[in-house]
C-alpha cells in the first residue's frame, strides 16, 4: 500500500528499523505503530493532515485496540517538528490530553509519552505550554487503575523531558508532592522504575531554590540514604541514575566536601571505589550534619534486609563509617538493642 502511494521511503525505513516485526507481535504494536508513524513525519511529511483527519474518529472507538493504535501513532508524530509545521500540534495535544481519561492504561500510558514527546519535537511549544502538560504528568502520578505503574513511569519520564521548558514558579508550586510522591519508586523492584523516578529526582534540583528549597533540602536528606545505597544496585542503568541525581542533589546540602566529592567521583561512565567513597562520605556527613546520626543510621536498618545482596552489604558497612566518623556524644544517642536487632 505505502509503495502504491508512492512512500517506498516510509517502507524502507520501517523495514530497516525493525517495524514490521514489532506490528507483528501483539505485546509490542504499538511500538511497531511508532515506527511507522516516525518513518512518515521523516518521508512523507505532507500526506498527514489527512491521516490526522481520518485517523482522529477512532480515538473514541469502543474497541481499545483501535485507540491504542491510533494514541500511538499521534504520539510519535508529536515527537517531530513536522507536526508543528502543518499546524497539527495543538491538535495532537488536544487529543492526548484527553486520552488522559481513558479506561485503557495502555492509552493513558501512551497519551503521556506523546505529550513529554512535545519537548524534544517541538521545544518553543513545549515552553508555552509547560504549565498545562506539567499538570497532566503530575496527576497521571497518582493513577489509581495503574497496577504496574506503567503510567507512573511515563509520567516520570515525560516530566524529565519538560522539565527544562518548565516556569519555575509552576514546578515550585508542585516540587514537595512530586518528591513525596516518587521516592517510594526508589526502591521499587522494577529497575525502569528506579531509573525514571532517581532520574526525575536529580531533574528536579534545579528547581529547589527559592520557595522549594527548605523542602527539597528535607527530601534530599530523606533520599540520600537510599541514593547512596543504590550505588550499589545491580542494574547499571539504576547507578547511572543515582549518580546524576547525587551530582544534581549536592551543591544544595551546602556541604562543600561532600559536593566536590560527587563531582569529582560520581561520573557516569566511571567505576567506583565503594568502600572508599563512603568511608569519605560519612566523614563528611558527621562533620557537617552530626545531628542526623540516628535519622541515617535508622533509615539503614531498612535496608539491612534488601533483596538485593549488594545493597544488604552497603547498609551495615554505611553505618560502620557514620559511627567511625561519629563523635562520641553523638554515637551514644543510638538505640543499640535496635542496631543489633537489624543484624
Amino acid at each position: 500500500m505505502l509503495s502504491q502511494g508512492g512512500s517506498e521511503s516510509v517502507s524502507r525505513a520501517v523495514t530497516e528499523d525493525g517495524g514490521w516485526e514489532l506490528l507483528r507481535n501483539p505485546d509490542r504494536h504499538y511500538d511497531g505503530v511508532a515506527f511507522l508513524a516516525r518513518a512518515m513525519a521523516k518521508h512523507a511529511g505532507p500526506k498527514l493532515p489527512l491521516i490526522v483527519k481520518l485517523l482522529s474518529p477512532m480515538l473514541n472507538s469502543i474497541y481499545d485496540s483501535q485507540r491504542v493504535t491510533t494514541t500511538a501513532y499521534f504520539a510519535e508524530l508529536l515527537n517531530s517538528n513536522v507536526v508543528n509545521d502543518l499546524i497539527l500540534l495543538e491538535t495532537l495535544m488536544d487529543s492526548m490530553t484527553a486520552r488522559l481519561r481513558d479506561s485503557s492504561t495502555a492509552v493513558r500510558m501512551l497519551a503521556l509519552r506523546g505529550l513529554g514527546n512535545v519537548a524534544s519535537g517541538s521545544p518553543e511549544k513545549a515552553r508555552k505550554h509547560g504549565a498545562q502538560l506539567l499538570s497532566s504528568m503530575i496527576n497521571s502520578l497518582d493513577d489509581k487503575e495503574d497496577p504496574h505503574n506503567l503510567v507512573a513511569l511515563e509520567a516520570m519520564c515525560s516530566l524529565s523531558k519538560i522539565l527544562a521548558f518548565t516556569e519555575e514558579s509552576d514546578v515550585h508550586a508542585v516540587l514537595l508532592h512530586v518528591t513525596i510522591r516518587i521516592r517510594p519508586f526508589f526502591d521499587s523492584e522494577e529497575a525502569n522504575l528506579r531509573k525514571a523516578s532517581i532520574f526525575l529526582f536529580g531533574n528536579l534540583a534545579k528547581f529547589s531554590s527559592g520557595s522549594g528549597e527548605d523542602a527539597f533540602f528535607e527530601q534530599i536528606l530523606y533520599g540520600l540514604v537510599t541514593l547512596l545505597l543504590h550505588l550499589q544496585d545491580p542494574k547499571p542503568e539504576v547507578i547511572k541514575a543515582c549518580k546524576f541525581a547525587l551530582r544534581a542533589c549536592g551543591p544544595i546540602l551546602g556541604c562543600a566536601g561532600l559536593c566536590e566529592m560527587f563531582q569529582k567521583h560520581l561520573h557516569e561512565e566511571w567505576s567506583l571505589h565503594y568502600g572508599e567513597f563512603m568511608n569519605d562520605a560519612c566523614k563528611h556527613l558527621m562533620q557537617n550534619f552530626p545531628e542526623m546520626l540516628s535519622r541515617l543510621v535508622s533509615i539503614n536498618l531498612f535496608y539491612f534486609k534488601s533483596s538485593w545482596p549488594d545493597v544488604r552489604a552497603a547498609a551495615p558497612m554505611f553505618v560502620g563509617f557514620l559511627i567511625l566518623h561519629a563523635d562520641r556524644e553523638q554515637s551514644r544517642q543510638l538505640d543499640l538493642d535496635e542496631l543489633m536487632a537489624g543484624e
